[in-house]
C-alpha cells in the first residue's frame, strides 16, 4: 500500500522544539521531493519547507528560515522536519507530500493536491 504518514506533533511551549517525521511505505523516497505544508485554523494551507532527494535542493519559507531543518534517513525511508524556537504562529496541522523526480523549485509551484502522495497530517500546537 502506497502512503505517507506524518507523526511527531504535539503541544509545546513557545521556544520549544519538535521533530516531525514523514514515513513512506510502498515506494522509496530516494527519487522524490518531499514538501512540508501546514494549515493553521481558519487559514489556507501554506508551504513550509521542501527537501528534494532528486536534485538535493531545499526550500524554507521566510518565517521558518533558521529555525526549521529538513533531514532524511534513507534506511528508514523517512524524512524529518526539525522545528526549533517554535512560536505560537507555527501552530497548525502539518502535512508532508511528495512529488517524484523534481526539485523544490517545482514543489514551490505545485498545489498540495497536485502532489503525488500526501498524508493526513499531524497537529502542532505552540502555546503556554
Amino acid at each position: 500500500q502506497v502512503r505517507v504518514v506524518e507523526s511527531g506533533g504535539g503541544l509545546v511551549q513557545p521556544g520549544g522544539s519538535l521533530r516531525l517525521s514523514c514515513a513512506a511505505s510502498g515506494f522509496t523516497l530516494a527519487a522524490y521531493a518531499i514538501g512540508w505544508f501546514r494549515q493553521a485554523p481558519g487559514k489556507e494551507r501554506e508551504k513550509v519547507s521542501c527537501i528534494s532527494n532528486s536534485d538535493g535542493s531545499t526550500y524554507y519559507t521566510d518565517s521558518v528560515k533558521g529555525r526549521f531543518t529538513n533531514s532524511g534517513d534513507n534506511a528508514k525511508n523517512t524524512v524529518y522536519l526539525q522545528m526549533n524556537s517554535l512560536k505560537p504562529e507555527d501552530t497548525g496541522t502539518y502535512y508532508c507530500a511528495v512529488l517524484e523526480g523534481v526539485g523544490c523549485d517545482v514543489v514551490a509551484g505545485t498545489p498540495f493536491y497536485g502532489m503525488d502522495y500526501y498524508g493526513k497530517g499531524t497537529l502542532v500546537t505552540v502555546s503556554s
